[in-house]
């Protein structure tokens, strides 16, 4: 077989076709490398896109695009080799795209060790970010198979996200906690109706993750339900982390010596280590840009055309202890983001010509979210309680305050973690910190775990409560069978310039909606 020099004119995947025609190995069917896990795209901007695929065995992944389903004419094509040392994933940058128009692209398995051997192509669809002034949709929510719930094939899988694609956005946000690695399923869970959910169970999926295996089996135990792999075909990505791809609340250094930690079977002294084999796994499994100059960074910037820049923060990784979080000076004990990640939003921000920035939490500003909920102590996110900033709040006060300095207008804070939906409108007039504009922030989620119950607000900031639908009462944890899993849906009119916010729930049921006018 001819040796392969792909360039931006070379259709890769015909090349390798034309090599293979008559050679006796394509008739063994049985024995030809498969896709496991489908394709994904993300982090697509106006001229690129990332795309993902999975080998069943060691394989050369052919990618190449182009704009008719045809494929009569290539836009150009990548080679990526699976091995056992990525877990035989693969991820490509498609450069050169067309803006504004939907792309195909097709992703062809040759195996390493017997190169006649060629799988059957698969094909997946993204759109690109657009050079003018067009309408934008995208959708956002976040907590996929958490509290035990799994997936059930009998009620259909994991059915919000076959919602998601029917409202067809031109991208999903997934806000955080993209799998539980420290959430064990367990095959059947009676429900207070007398039924049973049934959890499909894999060996990784029976313990809370600690080695990399563990933490790869948790990535590909959500890429079994057919729902989510058929918006992935169809939809690029965004994603980041929160702590349930490490494990609960976890910080840089938590100790893992304590009793819950213990009973859940972890043996390393601290999370750091568990954060490095969960970083690597979530890199390896998510569609998103390798970044050289720091190879685990979560946090960046999206252009996605003049309307909209996405800003996707990373809370986790940077983040001083879980404590107390009534520091009354700024110190390592008070950083949620950190001073480089800080400096970056801030400096991107302001270089931002885009109509709408939206920040990206993976954790709200105004909630007040315990460390230890049975106990209410400590603090988890943002909020500490009412007052004057303190904590982690003197940082998020600090970047309020640059925003009004700066004159960055339009800024919408869009995040998950609570297992709830709710609209928060922060007012300077309402808050005890005041050097800040108004702003939005709404909060979806869950994909497909428990339902929380309404954390309070702390009036730091300003926040109030527009709309909130959440588990009754000393109910948390419901199943997805009740149906309260929530997504958002933004809609940005090309013409006007005004973003429309709407919460859903997994039946696609509007809740709620506002529509906000640029500055």
């Amino acid at each position: 077989m001819p040796r392969i020099r792909p360039n931006r004119r070379q259709v890769v995947g015909g090349l390798l076709a034309g090599a293979a025609i008559g050679r006796p190995g394509l008739s063994r069917a049985a024995d030809r490398p498969v896709l496991t896990h489908g394709l994904q795209s993300g982090d697509v901007s106006g001229t690129s896109a990332v795309v993902w695929a999975r080998a069943d065995r060691p394989s050369r992944a052919v990618i190449e695009w182009a704009t008719t389903e045809s494929f009569r004419e290539i836009g150009g094509g990548v080679f990526v080799d699976a091995l056992p040392e990525s877990d035989f994933t693969v991820k490509a940058a498609l450069e050169g795209l067309p803006a504004g128009q939907d792309v195909v692209y097709r992703v062809r398995l040759q195996d390493l060790a017997a190169p006649t051997l060629l799988g059957e192509p698969a094909t997946g669809r993204l759109r690109t970010a657009p050079a003018d002034r067009r309408d934008v949709t995208f959708c956002w929510s976040g907590d996929t198979a958490g509290q035990g719930w799994g997936i059930d094939e009998a009620r259909g899988g994991m059915t919000i996200y076959a919602t998601i694609l029917r409202n067809r956005p031109d991208f999903f946000l997934h806000s955080g906690d993209t799998i539980y690695a420290d959430g064990p399923l367990q095959a059947e869970v009676p429900l207070p109706d007398g039924s049973v959910w049934r959890n499909l169970v894999t060996e990784e999926k029976a313990k809370p993750a600690a080695t990399l295996a563990e933490f790869r089996g948790a990535y590909r135990y959500n890429l079994l339900d057919r729902n989510l792999l058929a918006m992935n075909r169809e939809v690029p990505l965004l994603a980041q982390w929160d702590d349930h791809e490490v494990t609960n609340n976890w910080w840089p250094g938590l100790p893992l010596t304590g009793e819950r930690h213990r009973r859940r079977g972890y043996t390393e002294p601290n999370a750091l280590l568990l954060a490095a084999r969960a970083s690597r796994a979530f890199h390896e499994y998510m569609p998103m840009r390798f970044e050289p100059a720091e190879p685990g960074r979560v946090y960046r910037r999206i252009a996605y055309g003049p309307l909209l820049d996405v800003f996707l923060l990373d809370m986790r990784s940077y983040r001083g202890p879980n404590g107390a979080n009534d520091e009354a000076e700024a110190g390592e004990a008070t950083r949620l983001l950190g001073p480089v990640q800080l400096a970056w939003l801030q400096r991107e921000l302001a270089a931002s010509r885009a109509t709408w920035k939206v920040i990206a939490a993976d954790m709200p500003l105004g909630l007040i979210v315990p460390d230890d909920p049975g106990r209410r102590v400590g603090s988890e996110a943002v909020a500490q309680g009412d007052g004057p900033p303190l904590g982690r709040e003197l940082e998020i006060a600090g970047l309020l305050g640059f925003l009004r300095r700066a004159g960055i207008r339009n800024t919408v804070w869009l995040t998950a973690d609570v297992h709830y939906t709710a609209a928060h409108h922060y007012d300077p007039g309402r808050a005890r910190f005041q050097d800040f504009d108004p702003f939005w922030e709404f909060v979806s989620g869950p994909l497909h775990a428990g339902t929380g119950a309404p954390n309070a607000l702390d009036d730091t900031f300003g926040p109030q409560v527009r709309f909130r639908k959440a588990a009754p009462p000393g109910r948390i944890g419901l199943s997805p069978a009740e149906g309260l899993q929530f997504f958002g849906h933004v809609a940005i009119a090309g013409r006007t310039g005004q973003m429309t916010v709407t919460l859903k729930d997994a039946a696609d049921t509007a809740l709620w909606r506002v529509v906000l006018d640029p500055a």
